[in-house]
Parts: structure tokens; sequence; C-alpha cells
């Protein structure tokens, strides 16, 4: 009866890490979803000097570009397919950082710091506030209780 009233302390933590969760798929997916929008304004500027570091040309790459940054970020922010969503994403970033920039931290940046964010929210997932959530749910865990003491 206790536990329908109050929350108990992991219940709490895990509402708290979702909420945290959410604030940065609003932040981060608000962000790269800014860039996919510029691009698709400018997609006619850029489509003839967009890089090309996969040699499949600049239009296409850069129609790559705007699925990962405009498509896949809407998805992220909703908590949609979330992993899934994230492949396009981490991959983009992978190449805007190694193959564009050659791996330069100061050439780089933005693109280094998007794509660590994405694989470590790869890692924990999209978190209680999420369409996944409802659609799919979440299979119960194992309670290890002694551990998690």
């Amino acid at each position: 009866m206790k536990n329908a009233f109050f929350f108990t302390q992991r219940v709490a933590e895990e509402i708290c890490f979702s909420w945290f969760l959410l604030a940065l798929r609003l932040l981060f997916g608000g962000l790269l979803l800014m860039h996919g929008i510029m691009k698709i304004i400018d997609f006619y500027v850029l489509s003839v000097s967009f890089p090309d570091p996969l040699g499949i040309g600049s239009t296409y790459s850069l129609a790559l570009a705007i699925f990962a940054e405009a498509a896949c970020s809407c998805a992220f922010i909703l908590g949609l397919l979330f992993r899934l969503s994230l492949l396009p994403m981490i991959t983009t970033m992978a190449v805007a950082f190694w193959g564009v920039h050659g791996g330069s931290i100061s050439g780089g940046e933005l693109a280094f710091v998007f794509l660590v964010v994405f694989i470590l929210l790869w890692i924990s997932g999209p978190g209680l506030f999420s369409i996944d959530k409802l659609l799919f749910g979440q299979k119960e865990r194992p309670r290890y209780s002694r551990y998690l003491h």
C-alpha cells in the first residue's frame, strides 16, 4: 500500500534519469534538427559544394546528411524507434568528424560532441518519456535487490 502513494527510491531515480534523458533528447535533437533545416533551406547552394567523403557525390551526401539531421532527429526527439533513429545520426557524425575533418578536434569539435552524446544515449536508451515506451513498454528487469541497496 505504501508504494501506491510514495515512490520507492529506485522508481524516483528512474523518473529523474528519464527527465534527464528527455532533456538531452530535446537539446541535442533540437540542435541537430536546426542544422538539418538549414541544409534543407540551402539545399541547391550546398549540393554543388557539400563534402563528399564517401565518394557518392555531393548531392547524395547532402541528402543523407539531411535525412540524419532532420528526419532522424525528429524521431530521436520523440523517442520513436530511438536506437534505429540514432544509427544514421551516429554514422553522419562519425563521417563528419573523421571523413570531413580528419579527426581533428579543432575543425570537427561539434561533430565529435554530437558523436559522443549520441553514442552515450544509444547505450542509455530513450527513458520513460518516449513513444517507444508507450508502444513497446519495457520488459521487467530481474530484481537483484540485495545488490541494489
